[in-house]
């Protein structure tokens, strides 16, 4: 390796076949503290430093105070008690205040599972150990924010955390499991005095009854002690100025919704402001003179989703840092250029290296999971490697191929443009092929997933061992022999490695085509799995874009006749006729050709599979005789993305899409699509539905999704958003690319909540859910969600799963996304 002897102007990497690459001497990122690092990190084979400074909890602290008091009798011991496997006890020996303070002790590791707990572990931990203080169903309505001082003494702990619980029995509850405010995930510095909040605006507190701060028992990482210990004082309640939005379309008084990152040369570039500001004047201030270079007033805006004030400087194309001046207030900086995501694709692969499984991730946690056992005639192996699905260490093979897939995706756009960068893409990506190639068992059964959520001791023969899933699915080796014929096209080092992923593209295109024949579509047997909603129109285009993935690799004529094979079924899945709303929509998808039930993603999403078949069959065949049915349908497809995108305009986030008032009754396809929905289910879609807009007698348009338990929208608008990128691509409709785009904004900020969501970029990033592998540069969490049922945006504070849980799905999304604007 060659090291440039000048940090911020580049490294400069020589490996064996990329000499050409090496001589192109350019920096990793534009960015000269990001560079400095990449450097320090071994460019990326360490984690990123954390920085806090422009975080949303920082912000906070500073927040006015307008008036507080200390919680009535939170000193007095005996107004504590114990709850779980720990212990209490009162101390001055470790104080902040002076006064002392409540200290909970609980082992990290116990010989059982939690009560009513799975015997196998499946998604299981040891249970937990809280401090709780008994309130007397205090009125705490005049304070929005409770403040705590909390310092955490867990030996060999480098990820620490805790959570705080609160109940409230007034006139309204705090929602159930699925939504579960009542319950706050601090992340913490180890041994030292941590300073934290969250503000409570938007919860119910009339007759708040207790609040506690537990910890689950998610078990013992290599490096940790025997036992957890956290010392808690200074619990206060505050009434502060300036509070922040959760709930709604409309940006607080004093925010902009804007993309905190920046925005693109030469296309649309708007901000979104209430609707006070309207006629307002505001200006773009260039960062490096203090200089203003653009002067406009905020235009009235109203829409179906209210009224706002709309910023627009799309004029303005010259390459800088900017913040935009409006009413005494000022935006944080943001670029304006080029390439303006690059640095988030630094990011973005920090946290998908830091979530490696199966390896020892410096300041994170040993190798893992060496005792999560799959089995199959009469073979074991261990089913760890690749990455883990969130921040509860679960594991997914789908995931981990999809994140490959990503990654392989941007390393061939910047393999000219950023050398390094394309290397370090490519390395990671390795990891994953690794684990892809690991799990197969050589005659279509591949280990497929684990439920993990503790640390495991990597000994095998004890109580923490546990089983993965094993199946032979169709639908999944139809798109890992995609996955795996596209990196075998991409690899442009180990020929020997090209060679056999290869070959067992081929195979796994022929166990599926097999087990197809013998099963049908019809073969999901893993309720936990991404997969499990998977339609016979997604799973048939899926078919033909591995088919054509194989056709481009091998040129043999065999799979190009299956991928115009496979696409005829999905062609007859799509709505041709328009519905009977004002503006004629049609141009979406059906599960099955019976077109009884529209297709929709509310967790996990491949709703891009539509388009990317058709347009791969395009490219790869542009003599088909099917050819202009093919180009019809990514038109018609792409005229409905534009239709539905006007219901959250001003802002650009993709709506969720068409639903029909009767798909409840289809028993089948909606326990598919839905996990844990509740008995209410029937009634709630109904009144889910009803709160989007109606278009006729049997359809409404909904902005988010009808879920009920797994919430959070980032990955379904941003794979939508790569729809809408490639369609654009292929029919040179600027319309359509800008629509991509501006899900990536709605990602850094352009949001009502002026948040961004992926932690170090940007501007304004909050903690997130991530309480085994900790807070973690570049994640990105589930998404936002909804409350109860209705159809507006909710982002409260309270960090927990799944909204705010950190999501490799959502960081594999965001690089795909990102990957068609390189």
């Amino acid at each position: 390796m060659k090291i440039l002897s000048k940090l911020g102007i580049g490294i400069c990497l020589i490996f064996s076949g990329y000499t050409d690459l090496a001589a192109q001497e350019k920096p990793l990122s534009k960015d000269p503290e990001l560079n400095a690092d990449l450097f320090r990190s071994g460019l990326l084979h360490a984690p990123l430093r954390l920085d806090a400074t422009q975080s949303l909890e920082s912000a906070g602290l500073k927040k006015k105070v307008l008036d507080s008091k200390v919680l009535s009798g939170i000193e007095d011991f005996s107004r504590w008690s114990q709850e779980g496997v720990g212990q209490i006890a009162f101390s001055k020996i470790r104080t902040e205040n002076g006064k002392g303070s409540i200290v909970l002790t609980l082992p990290a590791k116990r010989d059982s599972w939690a009560p009513g707990a799975p015997a196998d572990g499946d998604y299981a931990n040891y249970g937990g150990a809280s401090a709780v203080f008994k309130v007397e169903k205090e009125n705490w309505g005049k304070y929005n924010r409770i403040v705590y001082n909390i310092y955490p003494d867990c030996e060999g702990s480098r990820n620490v955390h805790i959570n705080l619980y609160y109940s409230n029995d007034g006139k309204v509850k705090i929602p159930d499991e699925y939504h579960r405010e009542g319950t706050h995930e601090i992340n913490l510095i180890n041994k030292q005095w941590n300073r934290g909040y969250i503000e409570i605006s938007e919860l119910p507190r009339d007759a708040i009854s207790k609040i506690a701060f537990g910890v689950p028992g998610f078990g013992k990482d290599r490096s940790m002690g025997d036992s957890l210990k956290f010392y808690i004082e200074g619990i206060e309640l505050q009434q502060i100025a300036d509070p922040e939005i959760m709930h709604g379309w409309n940006p607080g008084a004093n925010r902009l919704a804007y993309s905190t990152t920046g925005y693109a040369l030469n296309s649309e570039k708007t901000a979104i402001a209430a609707k006070e500001l309207q006629g307002k004047a505001f200006q773009l201030v260039r960062v490096s003179d203090n200089s203003i270079v653009f002067n406009g007033k905020a235009q009235p805006v109203k829409s179906s989703i209210g009224e706002f004030s709309r910023l627009d400087f799309s004029a303005y194309n010259i390459e800088g840092t900017y913040q935009i001046l409006f009413q005494g207030n000022k935006t944080a900086g943001f670029q304006i250029g080029s390439d303006i995501w690059e640095n988030s694709i630094w990011r973005v692969l920090n946290f998908i290296f830091c979530e490696r499984c199966g390896y020892p991730v410096p300041e994170k946690h040993g190798n893992c999971h060496a005792d999560i056992i799959a089995e199959h005639g009469g073979l074991k192996m261990a089913y760890n490697g690749g990455w883990h699905d969130a921040g509860d260490l679960s594991q997914q093979s789908l995931q981990t191929g999809d994140v490959t897939f990503s990654l392989l995706e941007m390393a061939n756009k910047v393999k000219e443009s950023n050398p390094g960068l394309y290397l370090r893409l490519t390395e990671e990506a390795e990891w994953g092929l690794d684990f892809l190639l690991k799990t197969r068992f050589g005659d279509g059964y591949r280990a497929s997933s684990a439920g993990i959520v503790i640390w495991t001791d990597g000994l095998t023969g004890n109580m923490d061992d546990m089983k993965a899933r094993v199946h032979d699915s169709p639908f999944d080796n139809f798109l890992f022999s995609g996955y795996e014929a596209y990196a075998a096209a991409s690899l442009g080092r180990d020929p020997m490695l090209i060679e056999h992923l290869t070959r067992i593209a081929r195979q796994d295109f022929d166990f599926a085509l097999k087990k197809w024949g013998d099963t049908g579509y019809d073969h999901f047997p893993v309720f936990w799995e991404h997969s499990y909603n998977t339609s016979e129109s997604q799973f048939m285009a899926t078919a033909s874009w591995a088919a054509s993935q194989l056709y481009k690799l091998t040129g043999e004529r065999y799979y190009a006749e299956k991928a115009a094979e496979f696409i005829k079924y999905t062609l007859a899945c799509q709505r041709i006729d328009p519905l009977k709303d004002k503006d004629k929509i049609s141009g979406f998808f059906y599960r099955d050709k019976q077109q009884k039930t529209i297709v929709h993603f509310n967790h996990q999403s491949r709703d891009q599979i539509y388009a990317q078949a058709l347009i791969a069959l395009c490219e790869s065949q542009p003599q088909h005789a099917d050819l202009q049915n093919w180009e019809k349908s990514i038109r018609l497809y792409g005229n409905y993305l534009k239709q539905i995108s006007q219901y959250t305009y001003p802002y650009g986030m993709l709506p969720s899409g068409v639903y029909a008032l009767d798909e409840v009754q289809d028993s089948v396809s909606f326990n598919r699509q839905h996990l844990f929905p509740g008995k209410g289910a029937a009634n709630d879609y109904i009144k889910q539905l009803q709160a989007g807009v109606k278009l006729d007698d049997q359809h409404y348009l909904k902005r988010f999704p009808v879920w009920f338990s797994f919430r959070g929208n980032a990955a379904i608008h941003l794979a939508t958003g790569k729809a809408a990128a490639i369609c654009g691509k292929f029919l040179k409709d600027p319309g359509l690319t800008q629509l991509g785009q501006e899900q990536l904004y709605w990602i850094v900020g352009k949001n009502p909540f002026s948040q961004s969501l992926i932690y170090g970029e940007g501007a304004n990033y909050a903690q997130q859910y991530c309480p085994l592998p900790g807070e973690m540069v570049g994640e990105i969490p589930v998404g936002i969600q909804t409350k109860l049922n209705e159809d507006l945006p909710y982002w409260p504070q309270a960090n927990n799963a799944t909204y705010k849980e950190v999501w490799m799905t959502s960081a594999g999304k965001w690089l795909s996304l990102v990957a068609e604007y390189k």
